[in-house]
This record gives C-alpha cells, sequence and structure tokens, in this order.
C-alpha cells in the first residue's frame, strides 16, 4: 500500500485530507510544518506528499527545495495543495520540484485525478 504524507500547519485541514487520502486507499502520516516533514521523511520517505503553501518554522516551497536536494528527495511525488493560485506561485512551485498544483478546497475526485495525472495509482475505485 502506498503511503502520504499530509504537510500542513491546519489540524483541521489534515483532518479532512486524511479521511479524503485513505479513501483513496493510501496510508497517511502528517506533519504540521516542513521542518516536522523533513524529518519524517528522513525516518521513512513517502509515496506521494501532499503539500500546503503557507506554514510557520519551514514553509512548503523551503521545504520542497530541501526535499529534493536529499539523495532520496527525487522520489515522491508532491502535489502543493494551497490557496495560493496566481501563475508565479504555480510557476515556482514546479521550478522546486512539485509534480502538480491543486487548489483548497479540494474533494476526493479532484485529488483522485491529480493523483493519477502524476501516475500514483491509488488503488481506490472509480
Amino acid at each position: 500500500m502506498k503511503n502520504c504524507l499530509i504537510v500542513d500547519d491546519s489540524r483541521v485541514i489534515r483532518k479532512v485530507s486524511r479521511h479524503i487520502v485513505e479513501g483513496l486507499g493510501l496510508e497517511v502520516s502528517e506533519a504540521a510544518d516542513g521542518s516536522e516533514a523533513l524529518t519524517k521523511c528522513g525516518e521513512a520517505m513517502p509515496d506521494v506528499i501532499l503539500l500546503d503553501w503557507n506554514m510557520p518554522v519551514m514553509d512548503g516551497l523551503e521545504f520542497l527545495t530541501a526535499l529534493r536536494k536529499e539523495p532520496e528527495g527525487g522520489k515522491p511525488k508532491v502535489v502543493f495543495c494551497t490557496t495560493e493560485n496566481d501563475v508565479s506561485h504555480i510557476r515556482r512551485a514546479i521550478e522546486a520540484g512539485a509534480d502538480e498544483y491543486v487548489m483548497k478546497p479540494f474533494d476526493h475526485d479532484t485529488l483522485q485525478i491529480k493523483l493519477q495525472l502524476i501516475g500514483v495509482d491509488t488503488g481506490a475505485k472509480q
């Protein structure tokens, strides 16, 4: 079973995201900021990371830049999940190594489509 790390400073968003991701058949772990997420990735690299942009301690872009410098950092698929929707933010995320970008709030179907687009087989039935 594939695993997903949800990185968001909002406990509510993590809870809602967890419900959606588990419904897609993935195991879930959580981190409240980029620094905590880097630690978790060092312990066990996830297959997929859902990443918020605006967080304290270390934001999503800083986390992604640091992750992609790690030897295993190129492995996980990363989906930015954020309210930042202007072209410059999207471009910066993709340049930093994001595989996809989804606007909050998102639902089960939207996330499933985004994961399929980046080659993540969730195992969930359509």
